[in-house]
């Protein structure tokens, strides 16, 4: 009955000053609504960017690094035992980038319960010939199949088809901007050298296009067994193995494991994109703080209009507590319209900002740099709802209670008096 009569109170209350308690609920509203839009709208744009990125980079890259001897010849001497050694402008060791034993170590990946999949690759620096011009481009040799399972290969092709890569001996597919360099069209053949001065000519079979301008006026790809008769190496020649992983988070203490294991150099997709993932943390970091901030100061507005309300119900609360309502009731008459306030505001703020996310989500974006990309990118996240729904709970919750606390404790024969 108590609950009952508080209730009936909070809305004659609330009626009383309609127009400030539908202000206060669209503060509310407006707020929600731009921090899920703002959340959904900047997580899209990360998962944009990490699928750009990460979404073709392994977990783990086993390769070969050249790199000098630390054991230099002097050292082995027993001429000059329990002295210093001190050797200037030091080279690299005599060594292919070739990883040894890659038959046996793509066969022992390949029965690893963590491992999703194994692309052997082979990355080859050579010369577009254009002319009596020499541009400098990279190959990359690849297994087409495994290369379109893990690394969605296919989606970058934008011209061509990356079958014809397979079926067609000595083809290429041209990174973008090289093949606007070269004016080139699909079905023609083209010249390369590579670095030993060795001529190779292959067919244009297909244009990719990454979205990072600079590396397609680079790369082009070739199947593996192309970019080895081009270097006249036999088929069990790989520079680099790719690792997909089915828990990306083990990837750094995974690649200190195979590194050791197959005696080969191994980089992890945290490490070797560091600096791109601290961008993502950073721009989530500011959606979260601007979409807080707006359901602190819709917080304000609520605070202010209780606080108005308590001022002009004076009459009204030393009424209640002479007719015997407690403090504590009358606390809880004012949190009541504060939480009314906040569950009608927030919940048409979570009706609105997904109605403006999915508006955004069907806006057509068409760029040449992202080809892959047709509409704004949105992520309907229901954590983004969750977290929208409980702030806004407590900001109502802390923004009555004060006020709330404040008309508890008035005296109504002081009221009475006064007035």
């Amino acid at each position: 009955m108590k609950i009952k009569l508080i209730a009936q109170v909070s809305t004659a209350l609330l009626k009383a000053r309609l127009k400030q308690t539908m202000v206060a609920a669209f503060g509310v509203t407006f707020s929600i609504t731009m921090f899920i839009t703002l959340l959904s709208f900047m997580a899209g744009l990360n998962d944009l960017l990490d699928n750009l990125i990460l979404n073709r980079t392994p977990h783990v890259r086993l390769y070969n690094e050249i790199l000098p001897s630390q054991i230099q010849p002097i050292a082995k001497s027993t001429a000059y035992p329990g002295t210093y050694h001190f050797i200037k402008h030091v080279k690299p060791k005599n060594d292919l980038p070739e990883i040894r034993n890659s038959e046996a170590i793509i066969k022992a990946l390949k029965n690893d319960v963590n491992v999703r999949g194994v692309a052997p690759k082979i990355m080859v620096s050579i010369f577009y010939n254009v002319g009596a011009l020499n541009l400098t481009g990279v190959i990359n040799g690849i297994d087409v199949d495994a290369e379109n399972r893990l690394f969605n290969f296919q989606d970058y092709v934008v011209q061509g088809k990356t079958i014809d890569l397979k079926n067609t001996p000595n083809s290429i597919i041209l990174g973008i901007g090289a093949a606007k360099k070269m004016l080139v069209q699909i079905g023609d053949n083209i010249q390369i050298t590579t670095s030993d001065g060795t001529r190779f000519p292959l067919k244009v079979v297909g244009f990719f296009q990454s979205g990072i301008d600079e590396v397609d006026k680079v790369q082009s790809y070739a199947t593996l067994a192309t970019t080895q008769k081009i270097l006249g190496k036999p088929a069990s020649y790989f520079t680099d193995i790719q690792i997909k992983l089915f828990d990306m988070t083990l990837a750094p203490t995974l690649a200190k494991k195979y590194s050791i294991l197959f005696e080969a150099d191994a980089i992890d997709i945290q490490t070797a994109n560091a600096q791109f993932e601290t961008g993502s943390t950073v721009r989530t970091l500011i959606s979260y703080a601007v979409g807080i901030t707006l359901l602190i100061v819709a917080g304000f507005g609520i605070y202010n209009i209780l606080n108005m309300m308590i001022y002009e119900k004076m009459d009204s609360i030393a009424i209640l507590k002479a007719i015997g309502f407690s403090g504590k009731d009358v606390n809880a008459i004012f949190i009541t319209i504060a939480l009314t306030i906040g569950l009608v505001g927030g919940a048409l703020g979570l009706v609105l900002g997904f109605g403006l996310s999915t508006l955004i989500g069907v806006i057509p974006f068409n760029t040449a740099s992202l080809p892959t990309v047709k509409t704004y990118p949105i992520n309907y996240n229901p954590k983004f709802y969750l977290i929208g729904a409980v702030f806004s709970i407590i900001t109502t919750y802390l923004a009555g209670y004060f006020p709330s606390k404040k008309a508890s404790k008035i005296d109504p024969v002081d009221i009475i008096r006064g007035k």
